[in-house]
This record gives C-alpha cells, structure tokens and sequence, in this order.
C-alpha cells in the first residue's frame, strides 16, 4: 500500500453530529465509514451509545457497529489490529476511508498506534480489584492523580477497569501510563487527515442535554434494565448506564438520574475535546461546514 491513500478521521466531542458528516463525506468520496467509538461495537447497546440508526447512516456501509457482545471486551488494542487489516482491504477499492468517532484512544490506535504495553500484572490486578470492592473507587482515583495527572485528565472516572489498568501500569513498570500512550511507534502507510467538529459551548451544551431527553424517550431506562445483569461489564461502565443503574439500585430519584446523564456527559464531551485539541494537525470546523471541509481536504489530497 502506498501513501495515495488517505484516512479522513472525524473527531470532536459527543452529540456534535460526527455521524452525520462522516456520511456526507462518504457519499462524496463513495466510501465507507469506519467506527471509531468504544461502545458501538456492542449489539446489545444502542440508545445509550448513540449508535446510528439505519436511516442516519443512509446505506453507507459502516464498519465496527454490532460487531460484537457486551460479555465480549473490545480493546483499543483488538481496534488497531482488526482495524489495520480492515482498512487493508477497503484501501484495494477506494482511495479514501472514513473513519468517525469520540473514542480518542481508538482513533489514536488506528492512527498512530501505541508503545507496547506491560503484560498484565495478574497479582496486582487482583489486589487493586479488592482495593476497589473494599472502598470504592475514589482511593484509585487519587492515587491515580498522583502517579499520572496527565492520563488522570482524560480517563473515564466511572470506569474502574480502566482506572485500574492504568494504575496497574503505572505501579509494574514504574512509568506514567501516558508514555506509553504517547509513543508513536507503529508509521502508518496511509496519511491520516484529521477533522475536528465543535461549536460554541452553549450550543454543545444544549445539543447534549437535548440528546440525553431524546436517549430516555427512546427506552434507554429500558435498555439499561435489559442489560443489569452485566452491569460489572467492560462495556457497561461508562456514561448513560452508571446513572441509570444508580436510578434503578435506589440511589436517586428519576429527576436526579436525568441531572446525572447531562451533567456527566457534558464533563465527558470536555474531556474529549481537551483530548483532541491536543492533536495540532487536527483542523477545526463547525458542524455544518461541509463545503470548507471538502476544500479543505482536496487541498491536501491534490
């Protein structure tokens, strides 16, 4: 494979409308789209991942979605190698791929790829793990801050397993979790042009709170309910299911569970975007910009 071929990665916060222009721009490029989120490849998910509907991806071919099981973890690992050899494949017929989503440790895998990681220290997993069913997670949380506060920035900090497999790292190797993030190890023989979407914070902000009121009208209580038993999941310890299992165990009422999902998703969404800005060969448009962003990208592809 050579360097004519080009990854049009769409990056930007939740509910900002990635879905939505990366169909636009496979149509216009007569592509097909690759999912770059960590919780659409799970079938049993929908409403509270945002998955596209089969009328919003309008007959494009996205990859990555009901892909598999939520008893099934999908690491940004399995992303990279499944998603190398994926686009392998769609690079034989099409010059250009479309890749959309807010998962920033998947788009960095597919991208850049990552130093290798430690081997997964099986006592210490243990030990942390009785830590976290001893006192909960706000101990690991501080002890995280203190042996990595650039990675303590960015992780999910409802997600115990992956707060416990970065402090695992951080404690075996007696390195940040965040230097092994950051290698850039794996040159790829693709260029990656990447496009960010973002908006006021006012507008993102009601954009995200009129997703979760549409999320709860669509059954996501439902949806929740019907996967409680796999609530210790992987896939399951994220934004809009920890709230509505805290609704459902008793811990607040139903008003409280909706404050929860926006307020929560709103500290999500910024931390996406403290994620990708991060990255300056990112280009920034408003969501609706599609004429520039196609000048933008011709611009580089000529």
């Amino acid at each position: 494979m050579t360097k004519n071929k080009t990854l049009i990665s769409i990056v930007g916060p939740t509910a900002i409308g990635k879905t939505a222009m990366g169909v636009l721009l496979a149509k216009h490029f007569n592509t097909e789209v690759i999912s770059a989120d960590s919780r659409q490849v799970y079938k049993e998910l929908a409403i509270g991942t945002a998955k596209p509907t089969q009328e919003e991806m309008q007959g494009i071919k996205h990859h990555f979605i009901d892909s598999h099981s939520i008893t099934n973890h999908f690491s940004a690992g399995d992303f990279e190698k499944q998603g190398l050899t994926l686009l392998d494949q769609l690079f034989l017929n099409h010059d250009v791929v479309i890749m959309v989503g807010g998962s920033g440790l998947f788009v960095k895998a597919l991208t850049t790829g990552f130093d290798e990681m430690p081997v997964v220290n099986v006592p210490l997993r243990l030990e942390l793990n009785a830590q976290f069913e001893r006192e909960g997670l706000e101990p690991l949380l501080n002890q995280l801050e203190k042996l990595d506060p650039e990675y303590f920035q960015f992780v999910d900090k409802h997600n115990a397993q992956r707060v416990i497999r970065a402090l695992e790292i951080c404690i075996s190797s007696m390195r940040t979790y965040s230097s092994f993030r950051a290698a850039k190890v794996n040159p790829r023989s693709f260029q990656t042009i990447s496009i960010g979407l973002n908006t006021s914070r006012e507008l993102l902000y009601e954009k995200i709170n009129l997703r979760m009121d549409l999320m709860l009208e669509a059954g996501l209580v439902q949806e929740a309910t019907n996967v409680m038993q796999h609530r210790n999941e992987y896939a399951l310890q994220t934004v809009g299911y920890t709230e509505v299992f805290n609704f459902l165990d008793g811990k607040y009422d139903y008003q409280e569970m909706v404050n929860q999902l926006k307020q929560n998703s709103r500290r999500y969404a910024k931390r996406q975007l403290t994620w990708f800005t991060k990255d300056k060969s990112t280009s920034w448009f408003q969501p609706g910009d599609f004429e520039n962003i196609i000048q933008h990208i011709n611009t580089i592809l000529k």
